[in-house]
């Protein structure tokens, strides 16, 4: 049995900050306190009422940091804390968290530290690297994905719960989740003062005011101990390794695992380094979302180890980063913030001069840095309610409705809320398609909110920070209930991987550089090669040579068309002429009277030109309103010699007969 007696201290190292093992069986803490009073080591031993005090003035100082080494502590269970006079420091650098283990529950200060002894076989474990041309991102709260009761996994709410949800994963197609924060923080706390945006809302769970209620920090967008997985997120009271069994398994899955971090001002840069390099090293984390004021993206985006790690800000200071123009080997940069959602918003709903910032926003693919596109987040509402409120429903936050963004950019199409109108339910879900088409039709890496593939409602509340119940938690009877919006989505998100052409490493320059006849983007209207793009025009055609894309390495991708009606009326679109042996056929269409929505090739099993109708070139393409189409360019035989006028210069893409 560990006592006072058999410890002896020496001096330590400064690094690793916090507690670490050494060969020859000594722990080694070293901590950065800023006081004039003595400073040491609390050791909670297992069997010993009150922790033993190890002062630092055994060991040594180097700068602001007190370390020392204990001999005696080998094979001992204990937790630890430091202290600086009166004053009780939970370690920042603490790889677990005891006092919090279950969630909700009240906190009995001050947390202890812990240590994770056993070494993790990680096995034949590597990163994925998947390009962010080819990642598809899936927002999900670790808890809210698997808590309600349909969710149909042992281990609800909890890092084990979404490994048991691999399945449902692959099966949807995405390539990485994105998790809401996963780290330790106390998520029972008093609420905060309603404010404007935000920045202002996060900084609140920082200092809530004195004379409020405790409630629920669903969310976890405040200071937290960084470097230890949410113990009350874990099945077996063992949230290191459970995090490290669920990033294997993910990967074993080929899904990646992205993490949100959110710092507030006060966190130090160095230390914000330091945080995320031990996720990589510890946990093979393969990306950050980074959120905060102060996050130094130029510090982190060139530190070498973190050169095949995914890096998402609200910003990437390029010019900072990279020599000149030359593009990164690994592109794993990418700008993570609302400029796609406000563009496309805008568009989905019918505003005036919606329809350019719309169709930059689809093109936009940086060199050096890529783009996350949303249409839904976290805050704000869901995929379900964007189409079904007008105005956010804040009521059960208990602030008065005066939380959460004000203007939403929705539209409820003619009701507020729930309604039986079939009319306006058929409205909603086209709508919903349209919003998915747009996102996964768009060149810059998607990101969709979790549950929003099968139309989960938060009932019109776009600020849940507040709610751990079923307005948060994931309905998974949704998936039958709106199983042809589903398998819309899967079928969306198979189809953008089939085609190169749609997820490009760098951006379209609308320009025949390879001197094929076609450019490789170009935009089209009523008339062929000419777009109506003044303040009022809602609709655009856009045709994609698939000449500038490669399946496989090989073969020339199709040409696309999309054509983007978001007036409330119908237009006709005049369809380019395509190559020699070549005609337009539809692939899909949003709206329900036009047919089939995804053809399906029988021959291939798969979605694709198939069923679908063709179109005849010497007609204009008729669009219903608020409809998303795609057309795909397919071979044909034919006699050519009875085919008619123009078709001498089809190969030049300049001609609609």
């Amino acid at each position: 049995m560990v006592s006072r007696q058999n410890l002896k201290t020496l001096p330590g190292k400064p690094y690793p900050m916090g507690v670490s093992f050494e060969p020859d069986g000594k722990v080694n803490f070293a901590a950065s306190l800023h006081s004039r009073e003595e400073c040491g080591v609390l050791l909670y031993l297992r069997n010993h009422g009150t922790p033993v005090r190890l002062p630092f003035r055994t060991g040594k100082r180097i700068g602001n940091i007190y370390c020392l080494r204990v001999e005696g502590l080998e094979g001992a269970d204990f937790k630890y804390n430091f202290y600086a006079g009166d004053e009780v420091i939970t370690d920042p650098y603490a790889g677990i968290i005891h006092g919090n283990g279950r969630w909700g529950k009240k906190v009995s200060p001050p947390l202890k530290g812990g240590v994770e002894r056993e070494d993790y076989d990680w096995e034949e474990d590597a990163p994925l690297m998947t390009p962010l041309s080819e990642t598809v991102l899936y927002l999900i709260h670790p808890r809210g994905f698997t808590r309600h009761a349909s969710s149909g996994v042992p281990h609800k709410g909890t890092f084990m719960g979404i490994v048991e949800k691999i399945p449902y994963l692959k099966e949807l197609g995405i390539t990485a989740v994105e998790l809401m924060p996963s780290y330790e923080f106390t998520e029972l706390e008093k609420p905060p003062k309603a404010e404007a945006g935000m920045e202002a809302a996060l900084s609140h769970y920082m200092d809530p005011p004195e004379d409020a209620a405790p409630r629920i920090n669903f969310w976890g967008y405040k200071r937290g101990y960084y470097f230890a997985p949410k113990m009350s997120l874990s099945a077996t009271g063992c949230p290191g390794r459970e995090f490290r069994d669920m990033v294997k398994a993910l990967h074993g899955a080929g899904i990646e695992v992205v993490m949100q971090f959110y710092f507030p001002v006060e966190v130090k840069q160095a230390y914000i380094l330091e945080v995320v390099r031990h996720w990589v090293l510890e946990y093979h984390v393969d990306g950050f979302h980074l959120m905060g004021t102060q996050v130094p993206m130029a510090l982190l985006a060139t530190e070498p180890i973190l050169g095949n790690v995914k890096l998402f800000y609200q910003d990437i200071p390029c010019r900072e980063i990279f020599d000149g123009a030359q593009p990164p080997v690994y592109k794993n940069l990418a700008a993570y913030n609302d400029g796609f959602l406000y563009a496309v918003r805008r568009f989905l709903k019918s505003d005036e001069d919606s329809l350019m910032p719309a169709l930059e926003s689809l093109k936009r693919c940086g060199e050096q840095a890529g783009v996350i596109n949303y249409i839904t987040n976290y805050c704000g509402f869901t995929l379900a309610d964007l189409v079904s409120y007008d105005r956010k429903h804040n009521e059960e936050n208990g602030e008065g409705g005066s939380d959460g963004e004000t203007y939403n950019m929705s539209w409820n199409c003619g009701c507020e809320g729930k309604t039986r109108r079939k009319g306006i339910l058929a409205l909603r879900r086209k709508q919903m398609k349209n919003a998915i088409l747009l996102l996964l039709t768009a060149q810059g890496t998607p990101m969709i909110l979790g549950g929003d593939e099968f139309g989960f409602s938060r009932r019109g509340n776009n600020n849940p920070y507040c709610q751990d119940n079923e307005v948060s938690w994931l309905d998974w009877r949704l998936t039958e209930r709106n199983a042809d919006f589903h398998a819309f989505v899967k079928e969306a998100i198979a189809f953008r991987k089939r085609h190169p052409i749609l997820h490009q490493e760098r951006e379209f320059t609308m320009l025949d550089y390879m001197g094929c006849g076609y450019p490789d983007l170009s935009y089209h209207g009523e008339d062929a090669w000419r777009l109506a793009a003044d303040r009022l025009s809602r609709h655009a055609g856009v045709m994609y040579c698939g000449r500038y894309a490669k399946k496989d390495r090989e073969e020339d991708d199709s040409f696309l068309y999309l054509a983007y009606n978001m007036h409330w009326e119908a237009h006709e679109f005049a369809l380019p002429a395509l190559p020699a042996g070549m005609r337009w056929q539809e692939v899909c269409s949003t709206d329900a009277g036009a047919g089939t929505e995804w053809q399906k090739d029988t021959a291939a099993g798969q979605t694709g030109p198939g069923d679908g109708p063709e179109k005849d070139e010497r007609r204009k393409y008729p669009v219903g309103g608020r409809t998303v189409c795609i057309l795909e360019g397919i071979s044909f035989k034919k006699d050519f010699k009875k085919a008619g006028r123009g078709r001498k210069n089809r190969g030049r893409g300049r001609k609609t007969e």
